[in-house]
C-alpha cells in the first residue's frame, strides 16, 4: 500500500514518522546540552537514515522532474552512505578503537569508492543499472560480513570484563542492531521489495534508538546521584563539606579553593585554574586558615574532615 500518491509504502511512511518526531526531540535537547556529543552523532544517524527511507521509498517515480537515473543514484547514494557511517557511529560512541581504520581508511575505500565507480561513472556511461549493481555490490557485500566480524570481536573485547546483566542485553542489542546492515548490498543484489528492505534497516536503527536511550537514562541517572549523594573528596559529602564551609564564614571564592587543596593541587596550578595571580591565591589560603584556626594544608584537610567537631 502506497501513500500521498508516491513510490512511499506506507510502513516507510510509518518509520519516517516516528525519526521525524525521534530527530525533533532529540535536536531540543542537544540544544539543552550542547556538549553531548554522544547525541550529536546520534542526531546525525537519524538524519541519515531519515534521508535513506525518504529518498528510498520515493525514487525513482517518473512524476520528479529529475531524470531517472539520477534518482536512483541518489536512493542507492544515501544507502551506502548510511551504511558508511555506521562504523564511524559506534566507533565514536561505543569507543570500540579497533575500529578507528575501518571507520576513516576502509569505509572510504570498500563503500564510498565502489558506489562512485559504479553507481555513477559507470551507470553514467552504460545506463545498465542491473549491471552496475551486480560488479558493484560484490565489493562491499565482502566488506560487509568483514566489517560485522570486526565490529562484534570490538564489542565482545570491550565487554570480556566485569560484565553484568545489563551489559549482556546491550551486547546482544549492538549485534541485532548492525547485521541488517551488514545485509544491506544482499538486498540489493537480490532485488528485495522495498518493505523488506526498509524493515529490516529501520528495526536495527530502532534498536540502536534503544540503546541510546537507555544510555542516556544511566549518565542522567548517574550524574544526578553524583550531584546528590557523590561523596566529596576524602569521604566528606558535598552537603557536609558545604556546611562546614559555611560554619567557618569561608567565601565562594575560598570554598573553590580549598576544594582544590583537596586534590593535591599547587598554589600555581589553584592560580591557572581560576584565572588569578598566585600571590592572591596565597591571601585566600591565609584567609581560610585564618578563619579555620589551622597552620596548614593538612590541618585544614583533617578540620573539614572532623564535621562533627566542627558544628560543635
Amino acid at each position: 500500500m502506497l501513500v500521498f500518491g508516491t513510490q512511499i509504502h506506507i510502513v516507510t511512511a510509518i518509520f519516517i514518522g516516528l525519526e521525524i518526531l525521534m530527530f525533533i526531540f532529540n535536536l531540543a535537547s542537544y540544544f539543552y546540552w550542547p556538549n553531548d556529543k554522544n547525541r550529536g552523532w546520534y542526531l546525525l544517524l537519524l538524519f541519515l537514515m531519515l534521508l535513506y527511507n525518504i529518498t528510498c521509498g520515493l525514487f525513482p517515480d517518473p512524476q520528479f522532474n529529475i531524470p531517472l537515473n539520477v534518482q536512483e543514484m541518489i536512493a542507492y547514494g544515501t544507502g551506502f552512505l548510511m551504511a558508511s557511517y555506521f562504523p564511524f557511529y559506534f566507533y565514536k560512541v561505543f569507543d570500540l578503537k579497533n575500529l578507528r581504520w575501518h571507520a576513516l581508511i576502509g569505509v572510504p575505500l570498500f563503500l564510498i569508492l565502489p558506489y562512485i565507480t559504479f553507481f555513477v561513472i559507470c551507470y553514467s556511461i552504460n545506463g545498465k543499472l542491473q549491471l552496475d549493481i551486480r560488479y558493484g555490490m560484490v565489493v562491499p557485500l565482502f566488506y560487509g560480513l568483514v566489517l560485522l566480524k570486526v565490529i562484534f570481536g570490538s564489542i565482545r573485547e570491550k565487554y570480556k570484563t566485569d560484565r553484568d546483566k545489563n551489559q549482556y542485553i546491550e551486547e546482544v542489542a549492538v549485534y541485532c542492531a548492525i547485521s541488517p546492515w551488514a545485509a544491506l548490498a544482499f538486498f540489493e543484489m537480490v532485488e528485495e521489495s522495498q518493505l523488506t528492505e526498509i524493515v529490516c534497516t529501520n528495526f536495527g536503527i530502532l534498536l540502536i534508538s534503544a540503546l541510546f536511550l537507555t544510555r542516556s537514562i544511566s549518565n542522567a541517572r548517574q550524574e544526578f546521584d553524583k550531584k546528590q549523594n557523590v561523596l566529596n573528596i576524602d569521604g566528606i559529602r558535598s552537603e557536609e563539606f558545604l556546611a562546614n564551609c559555611v560554619h567557618h564564614g569561608l567565601t565562594r571564592t575560598e570554598i573553590l579553593i580549598v576544594q582544590k587543596i583537596y586534590k593535591g593541587m599547587k598554589n600555581i596550578e589553584i592560580a591557572n585554574t581560576m584565572f588569578i595571580s598566585e600571590e592572591t591565591v596565597k591571601k585566600h589560603i591565609q584567609n581560610i586558615f585564618r578563619k579555620t584556626a589551622v597552620q596548614n594544608r593538612s590541618a585544614l584537610i583533617h578540620r573539614l574532615q572532623n564535621h562533627r567537631k566542627c558544628l560543635i
